[in-house]
């Protein structure tokens, strides 16, 4: 198999030097009643706070420090990655696009950015210490997470899939995986949805809680997943079919199986109480969104996902909370 990209599992500072917004009436079409997710009454995680042009004390730090700090992946290809053809090997990528797009809205300049590469099981981590303003990583909204962090609204839909070799006898998230061993990210939504049914696969190391250098099968970061299946030292991986249609394309020996067995929905996070940075996000989301073929959204989509995610014809519709919270 193809060889892959060997990722970081510490948090990198990686400076770049890459080369609006909408009426909000359209917005305001889709806020929704759903309940604020607080324990026991999570209901409509996927809704998010109204946007809002305001300045607050997070875009204000923001804006004094003059540089937006966003954690990004630089290892899932097609979404956050290192392009060697590129100048200084700049990290690319339908998130990163994402992430310019919000640092021209609060600074004026999509360029007055800081990307952090971060591990997955080190992206709510990341926030609360402050190490960063916000995640654009493929982070899936869901209720647990909800107690830790603070999302956009969805900005993508996903779903749970099994990617294999190519000659693998494992057709899906089925019973075809009992006694294989199958490879997620610590921290992943696709961990939590092993612990709940796992047919059989053995997918959790004897010494999680011993350092992550030692797992075999829960790792750090997603992509090394891929290289434990390319290694032969797992039968099978679960992950987000966004990310593997990426994989695949990377290395023909490995494709999807089975359908996707989960909607998930991806969301910008940023710390707990940065209401006024959530609000502007979202902000920032109307207007990418707007345009139908021609917005800023598509046009990212067809430049990097559409040859491995085809079909795909816009956004998830943003929804909103009614409270103001």
């Amino acid at each position: 198999m193809g060889a892959a990209c060997v990722l970081t599992a510490a948090l990198t500072l990686l400076p770049l030097s890459h080369s609006d917004s909408e009426d909000l009436a359209h917005a305001a079409r889709h806020i929704t009643a759903a309940v604020p997710a607080k324990a026991g009454g999570c209901v409509n995680p996927e809704a998010s706070l109204p946007p809002s042009h305001a300045d607050g004390p997070a875009i204000r730090r923001i804006k004094e420090r003059k540089r937006l700090i966003v954690g990004v992946d630089q290892n899932s290809y097609r979404w956050g990655y290192r392009d060697p053809a590129s100048p200084g090997g700049s990290i690319e990528g339908f998130d990163i696009d994402l992430a310019h797009a919000i640092a021209a809205n609060i600074l004026g300049d999509p360029d007055a950015i800081t990307f952090r590469a971060i591990p997955t099981n080190l992206r709510v981590q990341s926030l609360a210490n402050g190490s960063v303003d916000l995640v654009v990583r493929t982070m899936t909204i869901n209720c647990e997470r909800l107690q830790q962090v603070a999302f956009s609204t969805a900005y993508f839909q996903a779903g749970q899939q099994v990617l294999v070799p190519r000659d693998s006898h494992i057709t899906g998230y089925d019973n075809s995986l009992a006694g294989a061993r199958v490879c997620t990210a610590e921290g992943s939504t696709a961990y939590d949805k092993l612990l709940v049914n796992s047919y059989g696969a053995h997918f959790k190391d004897a010494h999680d809680d011993t350092p992550l250098d030692e797992d075999r099968v829960t790792v750090p970061n997603q992509l090394d997943c891929l290289v434990r299946l390319q290694l032969g030292e797992v039968d099978a991986v679960v992950t987000d079919n966004a990310l593997a249609a990426g994989q695949a394309a990377q290395d023909p020996a490995v494709e999807l199986r089975g359908d996707p067995f989960t909607t998930e929905y991806y969301g910008v996070a940023a710390r707990l109480g940065n209401d006024d940075l959530v609000r502007r996000v979202n902000e920032v989301l109307v207007g990418y969104r707007a345009g139908g073929s021609n917005s800023p959204w598509m046009k990212s989509y067809r430049k990097w996902l559409e040859d491995g995610l085809p079909g795909i014809t816009g956004p998830p519709e943003p929804t909103y909370r009614s409270d103001q919270s």
